[in-house]
Formats: structure tokens, sequence, C-alpha cells
């Protein structure tokens, strides 16, 4: 499709806070409050956080002006979006698109958010670029089929996320259409992340989704200098679209582009582990709930999901059901599964609290994972599942088609809120946390972006 890169570009660059409905503002708000907490709590718990500080101390980066979440102390531009980026991803509770399949907030707003300290924004300026940064991500991934891009071996959320944060950076950098459409020239050598991470737990995935806020706010700082990335990024014979996936639709990628707003199809996460374990938590709960259920009585669990989820969460099972750290705990339906039928619920504490918990391992032994064709025909609307529990005394199923989160579903704000103190009690007092959860609450009076994001400082 010829000119989709630079109707793409102008989009991003001409979109200003008047022009989004009060739903989109009110969500994106939402949504950046709820990155935020991530980020603190992951700055002090996230096992990966240490050695990824201390790469950035030995590279000269740990002095500037620019902001990590939960950090006393100030950053290089390029590090605080690598850092923020990774630790947004890094406990696996942030947001996410079902259609998209992608994670959205963790590669965009850490790069709005230096960007911003960069150049003295305000709080709706922070807003409307984030919008610009989502509607660009997502529909790129819908663009490629998402599907046919995992199978290719590409994390959606790194690869299309860094050209979503190269917008949402270059617009509150300044930059025109043709600059944009530049840095999105650039970011083309830059969208990388593989799903390699899965085959032995490692950190990756966290560091892949920082890479892409960096990156991102580097391409755009390239091209507000002047420097000139190719034009044709997405729809060129090289571009992204060819390269990335065997069957894309450009069509995608413009459809309704500033009418129809993807941003409204963000979902929020209640547990912190992969999406598409989420639907099935849900109906473990219910059932749990509704029938008593108690763990020891438990004599199998049947787990349906979409093919995709199946690859992800669910295969291969001898591996899925000994997790050895807190990404294979985050990527293991079975795991999941058995913490929400010991705690009925699942929390971030809970990694350290049931990894190397003998009664939790042995529940996970009697669950597994099948291809549903109820949550395939759902899918990719909706990332649904299916439950059979079989215990001493019977047989218990249930469906569910929207998990807690979703658009359809979602969380109150008194849920956000519970969500963001669970997160950030630990380190920052009552008071401290009603403050910023306030200021970014009303983000849009905001002048400046960095005296809000100030207070997450413990």
């Amino acid at each position: 499709m010829s000119g989709m890169t630079s109707r793409l570009a102008n989009f991003a660059a001409d979109l200003s806070y008047d022009d989004l409905p009060t739903e989109v503002i009110e969500r994106t708000k939402l949504l950046i409050f709820d990155i935020t907490g991530i980020m603190v709590r992951a700055r002090h718990d996230a096992e990966s956080t240490a050695s990824m500080i201390s790469a950035v101390e030995r590279l000269g980066l740990a002095s500037g002006d620019c902001s990590v979440m939960g950090d006393t102390k100030a950053y290089a531009p390029t590090a605080a979006a690598l850092v923020n980026g990774t630790l947004a991803h890094s406990l696996d509770f942030d947001d996410t698109h079902a259609a998209g399949s992608l994670h959205s907030s963790a590669p965009i707003v850490p790069a709005a958010l230096t960007a911003a300290e960069m150049a003295g924004s305000s709080g709706r300026d922070l807003i409307a670029a984030c919008v610009a940064g989502y509607e660009v991500q997502i529909r790129l991934a819908l663009a490629l089929n998402p599907s046919e891009h995992y199978d290719r071996g590409f994390h959606p959320t790194a690869t299309c996320g860094v050209f979503g944060a190269a917008a949402a950076a270059g617009r509150l950098l300044g930059l025109d259409g043709v600059g944009i459409q530049s840095a999105f020239g650039i970011a083309l050598s830059q969208a990388a992340g593989s799903m390699q991470f899965l085959a032995d737990g490692s950190w990756t995935k966290r560091s892949h989704v920082g890479q892409a806020a960096q990156n991102g706010l580097i391409c755009a700082t390239l091209a507000a200098e002047g420097f000139k990335g190719p034009e044709e990024a997405f729809e060129g014979n090289w571009g992204f679209l060819s390269a990335y996936a065997p069957n894309p639709d450009g069509a995608k990628v413009t459809d309704r582009l500033g009418e129809h707003w993807e941003t409204l199809g963000l979902a929020v996460k209640p547990y912190p582990s992969c999406r598409y374990s989420h639907a099935a938590m849900d109906g473990l709960v219910a059932l749990t709930k509704e029938h008593g259920i108690a763990p020891e009585d438990i004599e199998a669990v049947e787990i349906g999901l979409p093919e995709t989820g199946c690859k992800i969460i669910g295969q291969p099972l001898d591996v899925k059901i000994n997790p050895d750290s807190v990404v294979d705990g985050q990527f293991s339906m079975p795991f999941c599964a058995a913490v929400v039928l010991r705690e009925g619920n699942m929390a971030w504490d809970d990694y350290a609290k049931h990894l190397n918990d003998e009664d939790t391992r042995a529940l996970c032994r009697k669950v597994s994972t099948v291809h549903d064709a109820k949550a395939e025909a759902a899918y990719p609307a909706n990332m649904s599942g299916s439950v059979r529990i079989t215990t001493t005394t019977g047989e218990f199923a249930t469906f569910v088609e929207v998990p807690k989160g979703e658009p359809d579903n979602f969380m109150t704000t008194d849920e956000f809120r519970a969500k963001f103190d669970s997160l950030c009690a630990p380190y920052l007092d009552e008071a401290r946390r009603i403050r910023l959860a306030d200021a970014i609450l009303t983000l849009e009076d905001a002048n400046a972006v960095a005296s809000v994001f100030q207070l997450s400082q413990p």
C-alpha cells in the first residue's frame, strides 16, 4: 500500500490532545497509571534489574536528567528508556491487546516519559504521544498477523514496539510527519525481539522491550537532528511487513486511522502472567469458589486454549509442569493454574512463594493443556479459555470468553488502585502512593511531566 509509512507518520505527528475522545483520554491515563506501579515494583524486586542497572552504570549512563521509576537517581535519556522499558515488562503484569497479541505500554510509555522529560512536555502532550504510539504499534501487529509473526520466532511487543516508541518520542520531540517517517525508517533496522527466551526462561523478553523503548527514542532523536531513514519503512520491498511475516495485510495499518481507536482495545492484567493464561485462571477461581473445591480433592485439571496460547504456555508439557524460574512460571499454564487453585488468586509475590513449593509442583503435574475449538473460534478477538476440574466428588467445567481486564470486562478505577497499592506498598508509603496516583489520574492538568513522575521515588 503506497504511502502507508507517510500516512502513519503524519497521523502521529499531527495528533493532539484535543483530537482525542474523552474515553481514549481516560483509558490512556489508566494505562499509564498501571504501568507506573509495575515499573516501581520491578525496580526493586525483579531478579533481572540488578544486572541491568550495573550494566548501565558500567556504560557510564547512570547520570543525567531523566527518571527511572522507583529510583532516586537520574540517568542519561537512553538509559532511562532502556531501564524503564525493561522494568515495565519484567513482571509480565502489563497491558495487552488480544488481536495484536502484544503488550503496548511497556515499550511506548517509557520512551514517551523520557522524551517528555527531555522536552519539558505537559501531561496532555504525554497522553497524546502515548496514543500515537499505541495506534502505530497495534496496527502494525494486526497487519502482520500475530500468529504467523510468532511462528517466525518474533515477539511483536518489541518488533512493533520500536515503531510505537519512535512515534511517541518523535511527537514529543516536535518532529513533523517527514521527521517521524524518517524515524520509522531508522527504526526498521532496530526491529527485533526473539521468542527464544521460552526455551530456557532467560530474561531477554524483558530487555528487548526495554531496547525497543530505548531504540525508538534514539531513532526519533536521530531524525530530529536531520538523520535520514528509508521512506517506505513499512510497505517497501524490504520493509517491515514483507520481511517479518509471510502474509501481511497492509490495509489494517491505516484502516479508519483517527476514527477507530485501537487504544480502547487494550486490556489490563489482574494476574502477573502471560495473558493467554488469564481466562482459564478466571474460570478456576470461579469454579473453586462456587463449588468449594479444595486442592487436595483435585484429581485432574484440563485447560483448553486457542492454538497460539497452547504453543506459548502449554507446550511442551513436561517443561511447563516443571518451571524453574519466574519466566518459566509466567509462561506455564500448569503453574499458574496450580497457584490460583491454592491461593484463590495470583499476585507477584506468589512466584517466590510457590516456585519451589512441593505441593504446588504436585498440583502442576495434574494440569494438562489442550487445543479448544470454542476458544479458537473466539480468537483473536479474545484470549478465551475452558476449564475442566475432576475431583474426588465430581467434575466441574466452565468457559470464559472474555477474561477480566478486557475492554468488555474492564477493571474499575478502584481495582487499578488496589493493584497499584499492592505493587508499590513495600517502597512508597501511603501518602506518597496517593499523591502519585492522583497526579497520574489527573495527568492532563500537569504542566510538566517530570514533576509527576518524581513522586515515584521512594
